[in-house]
């Protein structure tokens, strides 16, 4: 997965979540704060990525958000269970899942770079 995919899709599972408001994420492998904005319905996303300067955004059909990510350019895939996530980067053709805690603390495992990923909003 890109990074800034990972950290969007991060960023959007959290807040769905939580139901926290937060204008950033903290990406733990980057070391730094990135400032974004989301709008999260119940049936849409509409998120902002200023780091990339890219919009993150889709609806929810059925049981999974269908996602695009203006800055890959590609579909992402994501499902929603409790405190749990998963779904599919169809940019990089590869599966991930997490969980988010309470707090807004995410670790997300992304099959495509084997390993991983620490978040917090």
């Amino acid at each position: 997965m890109d990074p800034g995919t990972r950290r969007s899709v991060a960023y959007v599972a959290a807040r769905i979540i939580t139901e926290k408001a937060s204008g950033s994420v903290y990406d733990y492998s980057a070391g730094g704060h990135t400032s974004m904005s989301a709008t999260i319905t119940a049936s849409d996303v509409r998120a902002y990525d200023y780091g990339r300067s890219a919009h993150f955004s889709g609806r929810l059909q059925g049981t999974q958000y269908s996602l695009y990510d203006y800055g890959e350019g590609a579909h992402v895939s994501l499902e929603i269970e409790g405190a749990k996530f998963s779904g599919y980067d169809y940019g990089a053709g590869c599966h991930f899942n997490g969980t988010v805690k309470s707090n807004g603390s995410v670790s997300l495992y992304d099959y495509g770079a084997g390993g991983y990923f620490s978040f917090s909003i």
